[in-house]
């Protein structure tokens, strides 16, 4: 399967956002986090991050087909943060968002570090960011009952 990214434009926003929901919709769900889901953003909220001056939304492309997003946004131009990043369910465990980070890291070869929150009680999350050199940085927010936000940094090698 061929992966590539591209950056979106506002057109895009809709159908960003439709996989977003649909990404993020069995999660809201499960933990109930109806305050910090991504599956609750609006459709402004999308364009806000499309049009970030210190970062951008880019289509994660299979095939040429649009299976999911990922925004990274910067500070001080060094210090990268993804948030969200998200697939489709039926193309989930295919080994695209391992591709994705890949890829994004390429990108922005002037990152000395990527940082990143996931939810802590998702495994198969966890365990690809760990896979992938993210670490925990200890720091946790506990969203509700249910959810524990948990925090991963990587620091880029120069």
């Amino acid at each position: 399967m061929n992966i590539r990214l591209e950056k979106a434009i506002n057109n895009d926003a809709q159908s960003i956002l439709d996989i977003q929901v649909k990404a993020f919709f069995p999660l809201l769900e499960k933990y109930k986090d109806y305050e910090t889901n991504p599956a609750k953003e609006t459709i402004e909220r999308v364009i806000t991050r499309i049009n970030k001056p210190n970062g951008g939304f880019y289509k994660i492309l299979a095939d040429d087909k649009l299976v999911g997003a990922i925004c990274v946004f910067w500070k001080e131009d060094v210090q990268f943060w993804i948030s969200p990043m998200f697939i489709l369910p039926t193309y989930q465990g295919e080994g695209i968002a391992q591709k994705t980070i890949n890829i994004i890291e390429e990108m922005f070869p002037q990152a000395t570090t990527w940082e990143l929150a996931t939810i802590l009680e998702e495994e198969r999350n966890c365990y690809l960011y760990e896979k992938m050199g993210y670490n925990k940085t200890g720091v946790s927010k506990r969203l509700n009952d249910n959810t524990t936000l948990t925090f991963y940094k990587k620091f880029v090698e120069k």
